[in-house]
């Protein structure tokens, strides 16, 4: 198994403004199964192809353990790619772009076959060795392409939105697939997201890349409890943030004084609050509000509530809410355990400040 080490890995693209990727300093585990997660634009495949050799760096190193591989010549870095389109030979069958790569290291053709073989089975392809990847579905090819690369047994394996053109009853049927490889595999896996659901199904861990620059690295549920930034907690769906004041393990906002889990240095500070983590509910602790809107998102429904001119919106079950419309006064609990004070000289967000 092999650790991942790329430091101050940067790229700009010829008539570019801005770097495509800013100094980034990333360390993935021997073993581990990373999702790059950003949107559009952010630098993610552009890390991978300097990675995987297929670009040059402007500055910055990437090595595999204690070895430098920046220099190193893409079939001589021990890394394998998975692109979003699988690429296989259209004129090979699937067996044959399978065992591509091992025919290509000279290994005999028994080793070979036997290798393909088994490969095709873990993928859940046995039996269909023979076809074209004209007769495959999506999802098949897309099999195949990763068993291509599994087959070499690579250091490290990078996947570049590898989910992105299936539908969705086959993209959670392959994601499932990737977590069982890579877990019996154990190789080193990177792979390239914009989606967070499918970052926070897959990985160990979550790097967030947000305009070049690598914005937080971290376990997936940190992203929700303990977001690093204001952009980060928006990118995972953060919409509640208060502009108060923190003294010791109190944070004095809009509406009032909020407990803290934990004391927090003293200053001006944001605070934000999961949707999902607010509770309406009667106690001698609840927070008086009015319901705004009720809408219904099929797994849950957002309810936005006003708390003495502060605008917040909650998440919670559909059918515990269903009785709720505009102008009705609910009560509002917020469990201290679920707030959560950004890091100093975070912006303040006027989305929710007093109307």
């Amino acid at each position: 198994m092999t650790r991942l080490v790329v430091q101050g890995l940067s790229k700009r693209y010829p008539g570019a403004a801005a770097p495509a990727l800013d100094r980034l300093d990333l360390t993935i585990e021997s073993g581990t199964l990373t999702a790059l997660l950003g949107p559009s634009g952010c630098g993610k495949t552009t890390a991978l192809k300097l990675i995987a050799g297929l670009l040059s760096p402007d500055a910055g190193d990437i090595r595999l353990d204690d070895a430098s591989i920046r220099d190193l010549a893409p079939e001589r870095r021990g890394v394998a790619m998975v692109f979003q389109n699988p690429l296989l030979f259209p004129h090979l069958t699937v067996a044959g772009n399978v065992g591509f790569g091992l025919k290509m290291r000279g290994l005999g053709a028994a080793e070979v076959t036997a290798r393909v073989d088994a490969m095709l089975a873990m993928v859940q392809l046995a039996g269909l060795g023979h076809r074209r990847p004209a007769q495959l579905s999506g999802g098949q090819q897309q099999r195949a392409a990763l068993a291509r690369a599994l087959v070499l047994q690579p250091n490290l394996l990078l996947l570049d939105e590898p989910l992105s053109s299936l539908d969705a009853g086959l993209r959670d049927e392959m994601r499932d697939l990737i977590r069982s490889l890579q877990r019996e595999t154990g190789i080193t896996t990177l792979i390239v997201t914009h989606d967070q659901a499918e970052a926070v199904a897959l990985s160990d861990r979550i790097a967030l890349l947000l305009d070049g620059r690598l914005a937080q690295h971290a376990a997936p549920q940190d992203f929700y409890r303990r977001p690093a930034s204001m952009a980060v907690a928006r990118f995972f769906g953060g919409v509640n943030f208060l502009a108060g004041r923190v003294e010791g393990a109190l944070f004095h906002g809009p509406f009032g004084v909020l407990p803290l889990a934990h004391a927090e240095e003293n200053g001006p500070a944001t605070l934000t609050i999961r949707p999902e983590a607010i509770r309406l509910c009667p106690g001698p602790a609840a927070h008086s509000a009015t319901v705004q809107d009720r809408c219904f998102l099929g797994t849950q429904s957002r309810i936005t509530l006003d708390l003495s001119g502060t605008i917040l919106q909650a998440l919670a079950p559909p059918e515990a809410v269903r009785t709720l419309t505009p102008g009705d006064k609910v009560g509002v609990t917020i469990p201290p355990e679920a707030l959560w004070v950004l890091p100093p000289n975070q912006p303040h967000s006027p989305d929710n400040s007093t109307a």
